[in-house]
């Protein structure tokens, strides 16, 4: 029996080291994706059912890329947020700085003279903490909404997938039962494929949005590849 790494105490809840088992790795679901291509391509040629397996290779690539123009905008707002962040505390600040400077300057002072000054304290914290806020929120924003084109993507891409098999009726259909099984099983793989591709920004992220959308896409791929099951359930024998 395999040893397993002991959690210590005060543990992230993350996987522990040397865990290979707990994690959906990119590199091993863009191989399967891959290997299925190659699959279709060598057993059905003629279909453009490989080329729709080649659209999710792309896509896979995309969940774990991170070049192209939407990650560059992503990387520039989160530097222009932060620089912001600094210039908003900066400026918060040296308007108390300035205000205590007078209070000082005007020599004898009584404790209610420093109700102005508290009444200028809370205000920027209140209002200095709602645009940091804000300016930190902005990548987050503009990288959940790359994730949830992508996943868009996906799901279309699963329809596609399906519209491919939606055709193919055991009894009816030209292929032989040998060749139409195949078919149908391929497309089921290409399904689960690609719920596998939206689980992968599930891993890095506890954004409700974009958890949900994968759930969605999760549950949408079992239910169309579940239908094809049943459809070579009654495929006749040869």
């Amino acid at each position: 029996m395999a040893q397993t790494t002991p959690r210590p105490d005060g543990h992230d809840d993350g996987p522990p080291a040397g865990s290979h088992f707990q994690r959906l790795e990119h590199a091993r679901v863009r191989r399967a994706t891959a290997e299925l291509q190659g699959r279709v391509r060598e057993r059905f040629p003629n279909r453009t059912l490989w080329e729709v397996c080649g659209e999710l290779v792309a896509l896979v690539d995309e969940v774990a890329t991170r070049d192209g123009l939407s990650q560059r905008r992503i990387r520039a707002a989160r530097l222009l947020s932060r620089l912001a962040v600094l210039l908003v505390v900066a400026f918060l600040s040296g308007t108390v700085g300035l205000a205590m400077l007078d209070l000082v300057r005007g020599g004898q002072f009584q404790a209610v003279d420093f109700l102005p000054l508290l009444e200028t304290i809370i205000n920027n914290l209140v209002f200095g903490g709602l645009a940091v806020l804000f300016l930190l929120a902005v990548p987050e924003r503009m990288e959940r909404a790359r994730i949830l084109r992508v996943l868009h993507r996906l799901r279309s891409l699963a329809h596609v997938i399906d519209m491919h098999q939606l055709t193919k009726i055991p009894g009816r259909d030209e292929m032989a039962p040998p060749e139409l099984g195949a078919y149908l099983e391929q497309c089921s793989e290409m399904l689960s494929l690609v719920g596998k591709t939206a689980a992968l920004f599930a891993e890095d992220t506890t954004d409700g949005d974009v958890l949900d959308a994968v759930e969605g896409i999760e549950g949408l791929t079992s239910d169309m590849a579940r239908k094809v099951w049943q459809k070579i359930a009654i495929i006749p024998p040869r």
